[in-house]
């Protein structure tokens, strides 16, 4: 499944963190913002849990989005980069 991470972080040792746990799941688009296109629900199982482990509960904020395949279809952007999960590549 294709999910949309979001965060807002207060702490810049804690935002720190949460990149580089959320980083390994997903393609940063944004400062506070991945494109996750191949989560299975044990990833991102794994992934919340060691995010709710890191976040202050009291001032941080980690939001998931799941897109589906219709709608990731649909998706449009401008400027620079690639939509990630659409197969614009061959491997040979």
């Amino acid at each position: 499944m294709f999910y949309v991470v979001s965060f807002d972080i207060c702490d810049d040792r804690d935002r720190y963190r949460v990149v580089k746990i959320i980083k390994e799941y997903g393609i940063r688009v944004q400062k506070s913002v991945f494109e996750c296109p191949h989560l299975t629900e044990g990833q991102l199982l794994r992934m919340k849990h060691r995010l709710e482990a890191r976040i202050d509960h009291g001032c941080d904020s980690v939001r998931y989005y799941p897109i589906c395949r219709d709608c990731l279809s649909k998706m449009e952007y401008s400027g620079t980069g690639n939509i990630p999960g659409v197969n614009n590549y061959q491997l040979i």
